[in-house]
């Protein structure tokens, strides 16, 4: 004859190997009910909210923003892609021949000095890097930041 398995012995045994009835309830057992006890000192369901809910316990590098600051994300470009896409500018408008000589116009972008410039441009940009600015100056060209 074969030994039944525990869980089938312990079965109509009242607690089931729990000991006393008030053991193995729900939430206490498991450190309370829902996130209770998950504050920031805690080791309770850290492990938990850190892989599932990494802002929970606060945002890193949350700091403050200040409202007088005027932040701009301008695109990067380099006077390679200038010259690279020349023809592009002239197609779309960006780029318009004026009395001074040939006007690009890159509103809401930076110009780095990535290469060098071949043509000779009135350049209008939001920012220039001092590299590019150096780099065009010494082309010829002219810088005009809007």
């Amino acid at each position: 004859m074969s030994k039944r398995d525990k869980r089938s012995r312990l079965r109509g045994r009242r607690t089931c190997g729990y000991g006393a009835r008030k053991k193995h309830r729900s939430k206490g057992s498991k450190g309370g009910k829902g996130m209770a006890g998950s504050g920031k000192k805690s080791g309770t369901k850290r492990t938990y909210l850190l892989k599932y809910f990494p802002n929970y316990l606060g945002k890193k590098g949350k700091g403050f923003t200040s409202i007088y600051e005027k932040k701009r994300n301008l695109e990067e470009i380099n006077l390679d892609e200038i010259n690279k896409k020349l023809e592009l500018f002239k197609k779309s408008g960006i780029m318009k021949q004026t009395e001074k000589g040939a006007e690009l116009n890159l509103e809401g972008y930076k110009v780095l000095g990535a290469g060098s410039l071949k043509h000779k441009l009135i350049i209008k940009a939001s920012k220039f890097s001092g590299n590019a600015k150096e780099k065009i100056i010494s082309s010829g060209s002219v810088i005009e930041e809007i």
